[in-house]
């Protein structure tokens, strides 16, 4: 509202809700502190779980930042940016979305601080982004190279990930199997763990009976027992669309002079059905796979061309098919040709007594099937989450050949070399470098309260050993801190320098705000009796 002689003139929408200056800035770091402040106890291997429960009531128990962020309906916008951190670190890196959402609010919470002693947000916006430079650059130069053939450190980069999940017993099998799936996909130099890995997920036994299988597993089994069960060679159609024999319907009306005459019109009607049959089979296809109902016609002419077929396969499975295979997913059987049908060297049910067939030897794609296996749903979901953070941080090695090491040895590696960059900057700039330097710190802080150690105690050992052992990190079993590199707890350089970009980018933006302009909701209608409204916030359940 503006001011023209004595009356007001309105330049905003009443409607709208308007904060400014130090109130909306406030408000803003506010709500990423909340964010933060969420994930931040869930850090490290000694991280607590989350239990979220949807609104159908499925639970969800992890310490995977991105998928607790991902579950809770967050509405402040600004926290809404601190969660798109922690995707952009889980779509780069794989791993280490906790780290980047927990520094983030870190140095937002140390901004804070100056602007209340008088540093304005452009000084602090210069410095950070001085600060952001001086810590990658630092990160380059303290990584250790690594070779695509060292399969002992790829091993050990799994395990760091499996270290503090719920399956870290089977850590030693678990990452055993990513580096096997890793070399296994990998394509010169590249691996693409999203289209080459596939998870399949088994109730029963336990995560140590996990398996990689080479090439694709699906529940499904020949609809006919005298249809083969071993295909060599396999020509493959992928069917998008029901087979069955459609009747005349009942409402037709047609006039027949005799009994033969209706007989002869049904076996004409059975002719016509066995022609689309024929026309899969016409094109070499040996193998059928449908993704929708398929009868018992359908079946007898299959079984009779020795031909495997299954139905009602499921959706994503059609899709890892025809990217393995090269089929096509055809909804037309008429517009079918020879060019459509995909390959594999051997398409297998291996038990006649088992719902579950093998696709393996492909062309061109590197298809692996994990078959995870635990005793509950809750265990088979948290392994396969595992294994995602897993692949990935070995995927980012295997392709960046750089790692440096954990423990929050690499954290003061560059807090220390900030402190001593900042005594050379002049102006206030020298101040924001330095709460930089703090906030690096508070993820060696967050790791050693999460391990119910002296948060100062710790800092202190690891400033003065990282002195004279530049590897030096907290052991979280002994609060000791020791040669990282010795006890193989190590990082991607990957994870660690997209945290750092991400929190500093997401704390710039939130920086430069100084006005915020918000609709207002509609009031609620008034809620009858019989519903029950639940109100749940930050502290209570998720």
């Amino acid at each position: 509202m503006a001011g023209y002689g004595n009356q007001p003139v309105i330049i905003v929408d009443p409607s709208k809700e308007r904060t400014t200056g130090k109130d909306a800035l406030s408000m803003n770091i506010a709500s990423a502190q909340a964010v933060a402040g969420i994930v931040k106890t869930t850090l490290g291997p000694k991280g607590m779980d989350k239990m979220m429960v949807n609104i159908m009531g499925d639970i969800t128990l992890t310490n995977d930042g991105a998928t607790i962020l991902e579950e809770m309906e967050i509405e402040h916008p600004t926290a809404r940016m601190i969660v798109e951190v922690a995707k952009t670190q889980e779509k780069v890196a794989g791993d280490g979305t906790t780290s980047a959402v927990v520094l983030a609010g870190a140095l937002l919470e140390k901004a804070q601080k100056l602007i209340e002693t008088g540093v304005h947000p452009t000084v602090l916006v210069k410095g950070y982004t001085m600060a952001t430079e001086k810590a990658l650059s630092v990160l380059d130069d303290y990584a250790i190279t690594v070779e695509k053939t060292d399969r002992e450190m790829l091993e050990k980069i799994a395990n760091t990930s499996i270290t503090g999940k719920a399956s870290e017993m089977a850590g030693d099998h678990l990452s055993g199997i990513c580096v096997d799936a890793i070399y296994a996909i990998e394509n010169d130099g590249q691996v693409d763990v999203d289209k080459d890995i596939v998870m399949e997920k088994e109730i029963g036994g336990t995560v140590h009976d996990t398996e990689l299988i080479n090439g694709i597993s699906i529940r499904k089994e020949a609809l006919h027992n005298e249809m083969p069960r071993r295909i060599e060679n396999a020509k493959i159609a992928l069917i998008d669309t029901e087979l069955v024999f459609a009747k005349t319907n009942t409402n037709s009306k047609l006039q027949v002079d005799s009994a033969e005459q209706l007989f002869d019109f049904k076996e004409q009607e059975k002719a016509n059905f066995r022609k689309t049959i024929q026309k899969i089979i016409d094109t070499g296809a040996n193998v059928v796979f449908c993704s929708k109902k398929m009868d018992d016609y359908a079946l007898h002419f299959f079984k009779e061309a020795n031909v495997y077929a299954t139905r009602r396969v499921k959706d994503e499975d059609m899709e890892v098919l025809s990217y393995s295979t090269g089929a096509a997913l055809v909804r037309n059987v008429n517009e079918l040709t020879a060019d459509d049908l995909g390959y594999a060297e051997l398409v297998e049910q291996e038990d006649e007594h088992e719902e579950k067939t093998y696709i393996k030897g492909f062309k061109e794609a590197r298809t692996m099937t994990i078959l995870i296996k635990g005793g509950s749903e809750h265990v088979t979901d948290s392994v396969e989450r595992v294994f995602d953070d897993a692949l990935h941080v070995v995927k980012s090695v295997y392709e960046d050949g750089k790692i440096v090491p954990g423990g929050g040895a690499s954290e003061i590696e560059v807090s220390m070399a900030l402190r001593k960059y900042a005594a050379s900057v002049e102006g206030r700039e020298q101040l924001s470098i330095i709460a930089f330097a703090d906030a690096i710190e508070e993820l060696p802080r967050a790791i050693a309260s999460n391990c119910g150690f002296d948060t100062i105690d710790t800092i202190i050992s690891l400033r003065a050993k990282h002195g004279t052992v530049k590897n030096a990190g907290l052991d979280v079993e002994s609060g000791d801190v020791v040669d990282m590199l010795d006890k193989g707890i190590v990082d991607p350089l990957r994870v660690k320098t997209q945290a750092i970009k991400s929190a500093a980018e997401a704390a710039l933006v939130v920086l430069r705000v100084d006005d915020m302009l918000r609709a207002r909701r509609q009031a609620m209608m008034d809620v009858k009796p019989e519903h029950n409204v639940h109100n749940y916030d930050a502290t209570g359940m998720l």
